[in-house]
């Protein structure tokens, strides 16, 4: 797991090109402590930098940039491929050497020897760019989940890349503001892909791959494709497959030459994870959170699955003193504004100190099996969607917030039917806010994203919004950022592609119980969650923010913003009667990072 960046330019001399790039890779020290290197081809036109964070084959051999010895192919690489030893056994059959242990190497005679169908062979989170000496082209890829960030800013004759939007700024090779983001900030929470904080600065997509050829030009192309199979209608048939991936996807990522844990927050899916991973590493160490509002101690779940374990647990008590001294690096941290990740900095910067390098996660359970409540809260769009406009149209001048959100079913887009169901502001309130016509506010929400159109409104279409908006733009972004802000590595086995590509097939009937999120995932390792962890309401990993923050004085004081709409909003939530993180959108729009 590293942090990666590039510049590809005939319109630069080579001492500003090394400059630029090694700048950049300062930027990104945290998320690659280990080591650092540099690649430029003999003509300077490509320049490759790279950090590391040493998981796999922890010796010099690892080093980045890396080729192979004929010095056909290049790669700077972040990321694990967690089928690289089943990869190494075929590239060797086909002759090819290698001179390490990692899985970078791997990547390189991939490619070698299948050219770019090597990418769909891949399994595990990954982005890197690859520059093949012979053809002159350059390829920037990510892997299927989207798991892995890779951004890049494409200008005549010059394409430059990172993991990261912070390096692009250091840099100063794209410094543009993107004057939509506050918009995106306050509907979603976050930036939606393949949009940043920075003009014309885009994520590659995911299951996607950027080729740049030698007269400058690009393209982006999907390389992931879907395998076409039956559907799985036989409950037993799809409880054992569930049983038989995860266990598979967990045993492969634990594969590590550094310090390996497990987050173990309570829950039914770091739960499940701690306990499968503990079947395979009896030293297991879990990394755990306590607070000292009962209301969200989770400790008693905590040690329901710990007294099946024989590892070491490090548990660790988070404070509000803890939130206030420790907020501004938590915003210096984010990269881009985000009302999400606090909680991962927190459980990253104790997993680091305990020694930990890399650990696994949950992420990903609830998207597959119907853990949110937007799974249920989808079926009363079918019916309100056959509404006429009218109505919806008239919402945005009650004082309610929640009857404002109506407002977005009088639009027929996908962003908009996530937005009601997770959206923070209306679109009238997000004009007041930022002093923006209000039809602007919607072009720049269902105009300018392009995202599919739902074809029911049912539980599968609840697990597509899940996956692609909500996970996608904010839980994998997050805990990417904040995780290697502390030099640490999450794995997260729940979205294994041979996992994900089961699930898949599971006829919804089956897949999602009526009453019961995640039956059918309990139910597949029958008696090995404690009951009492399962059957009790859903937390999820929660921290006391809506405490804590209407007494932290910066974001709680009305007088540090502008405006009389601002200053409404931070009363209402002064009050309790908004939640924690409409105040912190708004407060990260008000210029306070």
């Amino acid at each position: 797991m590293c942090r990666i960046a590039g510049l590809v330019t005939n319109r630069l001399q080579v001492d500003e090109v090394k400059r630029a790039v090694k700048v950049m890779c300062e930027a990104l020290q945290h998320g690659g402590p280990d080591d650092e290197g540099l690649f430029y081809s003999a003509d300077a036109n490509v320049t490759f930098g790279h950090r590391r964070l040493s998981i796999i084959d922890l010796s010099k051999r690892g080093h980045q940039p890396m080729a192979d010895q004929n010095l056909k192919a290049w790669i700077t690489f972040n990321g694990e491929i967690y089928n690289y030893n089943e990869l190494k056994t075929q590239l060797q059959q086909l002759g090819a050497t290698f001179n390490s242990d990692t899985d970078t190497e791997v990547i390189i005679q991939a490619y070698l020897h299948w050219g770019t169908n090597s990418f769909s062979k891949l399994r595990g989170m990954f982005a890197f760019a690859l520059y093949d000496t012979i053809s002159g082209a350059v390829y920037l890829v990510r892997d299927s989940t989207g798991i892995k960030p890779l951004y890049y800013y494409a200008t005549e004759g010059q394409i430059s890349f990172a993991s990261e939007i912070r390096a692009f700024k250091a840099a100063g090779l794209a410094t543009d503001e993107d004057t939509r983001w506050p918009v995106w900030l306050l509907a979603f929470g976050h930036i939606p892909e393949p949009y940043t904080t920075l003009k014309n600065v885009l994520s590659i997509p995911k299951g996607h791959f950027l080729c740049w050829n030698k007269n400058g030009a690009h393209t982006i192309e999907k390389y992931q494709q879907t395998a076409i199979t039956d559907c799985i209608t036989d409950i037993q048939s799809a409880r054992e497959g569930i049983n038989h991936y995860l266990k598979k996807a967990v045993i492969r990522q634990l594969i590590a030459d550094a310090p390996i844990g497990v987050f173990l927050s309570g829950g039914i899916d770091s739960s499940l994870l701690t306990l499968l991973a503990a079947q395979k590493k009896q030293d297991l160490k879990t990394i755990s959170i306590f607070f000292n509002e009962k209301e969200y101690d989770e400790r008693a779940y905590q040690h329901a699955v710990l007294d099946k374990l024989s590892g070491s647990n490090f548990t660790h008590l988070v404070k509000q003193h803890d939130f206030e001294t420790h907020l501004p690096k938590i915003l210096g941290a984010m990269d881009m504004p985000t009302t999400d990740g606090i909680n991962s900095w927190f459980i990253s910067k104790y997993a680091r100190e305990d020694g930990l390098k890399t650990v696994l996660s949950g992420i990903g359970a609830d998207e597959l099996f119907g853990g949110y409540p937007s799974f249920d809260r989808i079926k009363y769009l079918r019916y309100l969607k056959m509404l006429p406009a009218a109505p919806f149209t008239l919402s945005k001048l009650f004082s309610d917030d929640r009857v404002k959100k109506f407002g977005y079913l009088k639009q027929d887009n996908t962003a908009a039917d996530y937005l009601f169901l997770r959206g923070l502001y209306a679109p009238v309130d997000i004009a007041k806010l930022i002093d923006m016509d209000e039809d602007e506010v919607n072009s720049t929400l269902f105009d300018d994203l392009d995202i599919p159109a739902l074809d029911k409104y049912d539980k599968l279409n609840a697990a597509w919004l899940e996956t692609n908006m909500y996970m996608q733009n904010q839980l994998l972004h997050d805990t990417d950022i904040m995780s290697m802000s502390h030099g640490l590595e999450v794995r997260v086995p729940f979205l294994n592609e041979d996992f994900q590509q089961y699930v898949s097939q599971i006829h919804p009937s089956i897949r999602f119980h009526g009453n019961q999120p995640k039956k059918i995932l309990i139910d597949a390792f029958e008696g090995l969650v404690p009951e009492v962890v399962w059957n009790r309401p859903k937390m999820g990993f929660t921290f006391p923010l809506q405490k804590w923050m209407a007494a932290n004085e910066s974001i709680s004081n009305k007088n540090n913003y502008k405006g009389t709409a601002a200053k409404k909003i931070i009363n209402k939530f002064n009050k309790g009667k908004i939640h924690w993180s409409r105040a912190f959108a708004l407060y990260q729009v008000q210029g306070h990072v």
